[in-house]
């Protein structure tokens, strides 16, 4: 990727921070797309470009996994926890994670009732211990029984899972038989924070299937989903068709993914993000009234600010979300945020206290 990243240089409006679903496309995704566009080919995923993306997830993975391509988040969750639970078991998952609050029953939907059991934990993770006290509360046929536990990798609040969290988690895993599902919304960039391989922290501590997003990291929409395990992935394609997640010109999907990986965007997309979520908090160090509600461990920035700031902030045409707590505010950088507008949104939270203070 260029290491001249396509920001705004001068304020504009609106100014984006909010996701980093509002970004572009990434050059090398849209090199690709166009490539998969120049010459017909087949459909429903037995095109070229759908088995050469499978090949490169299979190196870069350094494994025989096997891939498939939906379009979004949502799907490959919903779809994933349908695969390994009957409607009578349940997923242990984070309070805050986005099985949980944003996609609408989805997982439940798709599993015909599989319920999700949500426990605490410090910075958006769950421990061996709230597993363990969720699997032993009950053990009687009244009560679901737990099937899967599901990680988000990085969290709702911008944390990420260290190996030994990951591991230590596959071993309550597997003195209960559970699967291992990891929600990798923003994947690379604990990859990129961890300076860890997609390997180590997936298969090799324990995670049976991963959904990576690339929606979030410079694909207009898609997610690859990666059964380490594949005597899980049993029928799967079935699934997918029957939730309309099919695509009939799969390349469109499979290619921009190529693109990712074969150039390494995939990786200094992520590692560009967190760059300028690493600004971001440094250059707020010191604004009063300003402080971090989370470690900055990957690309997304939560931040305790006064009301007043936060209107200062809109006012100047700042987008922003307030989801987590009140009072708090989420920033999420992306591979396409600018240094400069990362200085510019230092410099208007600056003013805004001056403002406040006068």
């Amino acid at each position: 990727m260029s290491d001249n990243h396509s920001g705004d240089d001068h304020a504009s409006t609106p100014r984006f921070l909010a996701s980093d679903n509002t970004s572009g496309i990434c050059p090398e995704a849209l090199d690709y797309l166009h490539r998969a566009n120049e010459v017909d080919d087949l459909a429903y995923g037995n095109d070229t470009w759908t088995a050469r993306a499978s090949d490169a997830f299979r190196a870069l993975f350094e494994t025989d996994c096997e891939v498939f391509f939906v379009f979004n988040g949502t799907a490959a969750n919903s779809l994933v926890l349908a695969s390994l639970c009957q409607s009578y078991h349940s997923v242990i998952c984070h309070q805050l994670a986005h099985i949980e609050t944003d996609e609408c029953g989805g997982p439940e939907f798709f599993s015909n009732g599989s319920k999700l059991l949500t426990v605490p934990g410090d910075g958006g993770r769950i421990t061996p211990e709230g597993i363990e006290r969720t699997v032993t509360k009950r053990g009687d046929i009244h009560y679901p029984r737990p099937r899967v536990v599901s990680l988000t990798q990085a969290t709702e609040v911008g944390t990420v899972y260290d190996l030994n969290a990951l591991r230590a988690i596959r071993d309550v895993a597997d003195h209960h038989d559970l699967r291992v599902h990891m929600d990798g919304a923003r994947f690379a960039n604990a990859c990129a924070g961890l300076d860890v391989s997609p390997a180590e922290l997936t298969w090799r501590a324990g995670v049976d299937v991963l959904c990576f997003s690339g929606t979030k990291n410079g694909l207009a929409f898609g997610e690859a989903v990666i059964f380490f395990d594949k005597r899980l992935a049993l029928d799967f394609e079935y699934r997918c068709k029957q939730a309309g997640q099919l695509a009939s010109k799969m390349r469109y999907l499979s290619a921009p993914w190529l693109g990712l990986l074969e150039s390494g965007a995939w990786l200094s997309n992520a590692r560009h993000a967190n760059a300028m979520a690493q600004r971001l908090i440094a250059g707020v160090s010191d604004i009063a009234g300003v402080s971090p509600m989370f470690e900055v461990q990957a690309n997304s920035v939560f931040l305790e600010m006064p009301a007043a700031m936060q209107n200062a902030l809109r006012s100047r045409a700042w987008t922003f979300y307030t989801f987590i707590g009140e009072g708090g505010v989420r920033f999420v950088c992306s591979w396409n945020t600018s240094p400069a507008l990362i200085d510019a949104l230092i410099a208007d939270l600056r003013e805004a206290e001056a403002e406040i203070a006068a």
